[in-house]
């Protein structure tokens, strides 16, 4: 490789990691512009080799340093070995830079990759079907989506039209508009200037739409974190302590309408938990409080086996429950077909193999309030919870990002969490073992949060809405549709300017 060649892959790496600054704690949202204008500049005349390659490079700094806290938990808590930990990081790290890498060659393939139709239409397109695609392709990992880095912008206004994608497509206009202003020409370079000014008061502008409105007086809300060390959570000395510690916590809010608790909050199964929880109930009743919290359950399966869900519970006026929809890969779930399951049961081999959910379920109603309830990552699987978010009237999500220990991880989590209560314009309630455990504005702020780490109470107020955001009714559909569109286009206006693709193919096999 030569020097140049190795200078182009460094910075690759140093434009992806620091585009992990974009994002909370950190919150240097205008690397989100700068970085993918870094990688469109290195794209420039790429043969389809060096660009996926290139590619490659700056999605691994990005997740190399975007989710590094992976190792927390599978070091750490996992307690596996340093090899094991470092391969699994390296591994999921490499995988979500193949996606990048995929794109990179396809750009360079078939796509234009310099001039106003590569950086204002092409790349951005492009890179934005395969961020989407990223978000649901085996399971799906949409964490480090770039529209999650505009949470406290006035691009934050697109969020109720669009969703995640759009946001993140408009980021990369930008990009594209930033080349185009270094290397365009005069009438372009106006163009470029444009595109990277107008999107702001429009955006702004786009936040004074309130799209829902109330639907009933406030309910005062009360969340328990009882901040348990992740290390003691489910060591059964510890059972009854953690039981008396939510019981205490719980006596202390009743009168407030609603009490919410974190994931798997009590340490065992609802089954051997029924004492406790009828106890919760009759508490609950007496003094005018709905509880909602977390708690793993089992059920007889249509085999007669018993079938473990990762669940919320509500008691109120009526019991409901939801089932985690979005299981964790090789956490909660092996992802093999059922007779390897039933071989490792008879083998009495250690596993995790929760039961999935329903995509679809209603929301939980509690307090007054309809829930759209999610657990733990589920909140950054928006598509899957539309359905119950048009039928809600406030958003909870319980969690435990415990697991990632004193890491960005969480952070991440809250400002994903933040987006969603943008898209949906309705308030998020959020309940988690040490934090952060907060409620949300319609508009995504933090109107109240617990100190991080320590057993806390808090208490606030949320207003129910209804209606539907534009984002509600039709997801992302017409930012992917519109993205087929363009880089269709930009493919056909490469093929009609002559660009022979085997010629570039044949350059590449000598690089």
């Amino acid at each position: 490789m030569t020097g140049s060649r190795l200078g182009q892959s460094l910075l690759s790496i140093a434009a992806g990691a620091a585009l992990s600054l974009a994002f909370a704690p950190w919150n240097l949202w205008p690397l989100a512009i700068l970085s993918p204008a870094v990688l469109f500049a290195l794209w420039y005349d790429a043969t389809p080799r060096r660009a996926a390659w290139v590619g490659f490079c700056f999605a691994f700094g990005l997740f190399a340093l975007g989710t590094w806290w992976l190792y927390v938990s599978i070091r750490i808590f996992g307690q596996a070995p340093l090899w094991i930990a470092f391969l699994l990081m390296l591994g999921l790290v490499c995988i979500m830079a193949l996606y990048h890498a995929l794109l990179g060659w396809c750009v360079a393939r078939w796509l234009p990759t310099r001039g106003p139709w590569a950086w204002l239409l092409a790349l951005p397109a492009a890179w934005t079907l395969v961020e989407w695609w990223r978000s649901w392709f085996l399971s799906g990992f949409g964490w480090l989506a770039f529209g999650y880095s505009q949470t406290d912008t006035w691009l934050a206004g697109f969020a109720p039209l669009g969703g995640t994608h759009l946001v993140s497509w408009l980021l990369l206009v930008m990009a594209g508009a930033l080349v185009l202003l270094w290397k365009g020409g005069a009438r372009e370079r106006v163009v470029a200037l444009a595109l990277l000014v107008l999107p702001w008061p429009l955006g702004a502008a786009l936040q004074r739409i309130e799209w829902t409105r109330e639907a009933g007086p406030p309910v005062e809300v009360a969340v328990l974190q009882g901040a348990v060390p992740q290390d003691l959570k489910w060591l059964a000395t510890n059972r009854e302590t953690t039981l008396d510690l939510y019981g205490g916590l719980a006596r202390e809010a009743m009168g407030t309408p609603l009490i919410v608790m974190p994931e798997a909050a009590l340490p065992d199964l609802a089954n051997n938990l029924l004492p406790f929880l009828r106890r919760l109930a009759a508490d609950g009743g007496a003094s005018g409080s709905s509880l909602v919290l977390g708690i793993l359950r089992a059920e007889p399966g249509a085999g007669g086996e018993l079938e473990y869900f990762n669940s919320v519970l509500a008691l109120g006026d009526e019991v409901a429950w939801y089932d985690k929809h979005h299981l964790v890969p090789f956490s909660e779930f092996f992802p093999v077909p059922a007779f390897v399951r039933r071989w490792l049961r008879l083998m009495s081999l250690p596993y995790s193999d929760f039961t999935r959910g329903a995509r679809s379920q209603p929301a939980l109603p509690a307090a007054g309030l309809r829930l759209a309830a999610s657990i733990c990552y589920e909140d950054a699987y928006p598509d899957t919870q539309r359905d119950a978010v048009r039928a809600s009237t406030a958003l909870v999500n319980v969690t435990n990002d415990a697991w990632f220990g004193r890491s960005s991880a969480r952070y991440q989590h809250l400002q994903i969490s933040r987006f969603r209560a943008l898209e949906s314009r309705r308030w998020m309630i959020r309940a988690a073992n040490d934090g952060v455990s907060a409620v949300l504005s319609p508009h995504g702020q933090v109107v109240a949060s617990a100190p991080e780490y320590e057993r806390a109470l808090l208490r606030a107020s949320v207003a129910p809405r209804s209606g539907d955001t534009p984002w509600l009714v039709v997801g992302h559909w017409p930012t992917i549709i519109v993205c087929v569109m363009l880089a269709a286009m930009a493919a056909w206006r490469r093929r009609r300017d002559g660009r022979v693709p085997d010629a570039e193919l044949s350059a590449s096999r000598s690089v």
